[in-house]
């Protein structure tokens, strides 16, 4: 096998692996500003709670979005 022929497969590959990524860095922004702002408001615990749902819904949304996409670019068959 080539090293042309094994670029794809390595950039799909990568690709996948930055899948597993997406979720959690999502709600942790949505951690990290909710919680800054409970401090600078005053506020605790609410908008903590607040930015963590947004960044949970977020995740999930990018998440479906990039599945949605890698499938369609998935080739069929053998």
């Amino acid at each position: 096998m080539s090293d042309r022929s094994r670029r794809p497969d390595l950039r799909r590959l990568a690709e996948l692996s930055s899948l597993g990524l997406i979720l959690p860095s999502s709600i942790a922004v949505g951690l990290f500003f909710g919680y800054l702002l409970d401090r600078w408001l005053g506020t605790a615990p609410w908008l903590l709670l607040l930015f963590t749902v947004l960044g949970v819904v977020s995740g999930l949304l990018s998440l479906v979005r990039a599945l949605k996409r890698h499938l369609k670019d998935e080739p069929s068959g053998p």
